[in-house]
């Protein structure tokens, strides 16, 4: 396996020194429209458009249509190497015929489908995106939060994927306030944010913490280009 985050989009290597190590759990969080989204599925796109792997980018909150069309307004495209998974397309593979017999939850399902697509793909499947983590806990409820979100968190990394967990935050999200202990079950937190000025809004990415990864703790610029997106310099130097 290549582990080629740091070349997937333009800038990140003045980011990040060295690269991430196989099974991290890496949380990316961020207000709307700060390009979570769009940043995450950059980097599975081009990691795989380079590399024979396989990988799945999962969305709860839009259909896989919709998800398309909005990564191609940011001109990132789809390689042949990642399935984008939706609600339905989950629901659909664990389809039962019995009414008598209950469904199976929502975490249930996601790991259903990562053993399937592992025992498919084998050392091949390497990376893995959720979109996003407030959603799924929608879907499953907020009982005992924080010991299932040690189990998924532990899931995730027993099968030796990257994964990356898109987290919808308010301004001035604080770690410590994560409902279910993922900041601290995380591997590593890229912030999405924006900065206002009189003439713009400017949006940025910031590394708050990468575990065994040397980085910049900078707010860094980002930019929407021809070839998808960029990462610029800090915004305080």
């Amino acid at each position: 396996m290549n582990n080629l985050f740091r070349d997937t989009i333009e800038g990140l290597q003045n980011v990040f020194d060295n690269d991430m190590y196989q099974d991290a759990v890496i949380l990316i969080v961020g207000a709307p429209g700060s390009l979570k989204s769009g940043f995450t599925y950059n980097i599975l796109s081009e990691h795989l458009k380079q590399n024979d792997e396989f990988g799945i980018y999962m969305t709860l909150e839009e259909t896989t249509e919709s998800h398309i069309r909005n990564m191609k307004s940011l001109n990132v495209d789809l390689p042949e190497n990642l399935l984008i998974s939706d609600y339905s397309d989950i629901r659909t593979r664990f389809e039962n015929q019995d009414e008598n017999v209950e469904q199976p939850d929502f975490m249930v399902m996601i790991e259903g489908v990562i053993k399937f697509f592992k025992n498919k793909e084998g050392e091949k499947f390497t990376c893995f995106a959720l979109d996003s983590l407030g959603a799924l806990i929608t879907l499953i409820g907020a009982d005992n939060l924080r010991s299932r979100m040690f189990h998924f968190f532990k899931m995730l990394r027993t099968y030796n994927l990257i994964s990356y967990i898109i987290m919808e935050t308010p301004r001035g999200w604080d770690v410590a306030r994560s409902e279910g202990g993922e900041g601290f079950l995380s591997d590593g937190i890229i912030e999405f944010g924006s900065i206002e000025n009189p003439h713009d809004v400017a949006l940025y990415m910031q590394v708050l913490k990468m575990k065994a990864v040397s980085h910049s703790r900078k707010k860094h610029l980002i930019e929407i280009g021809e070839g998808g997106l960029a990462i610029l310099g800090p915004i305080f130097e």
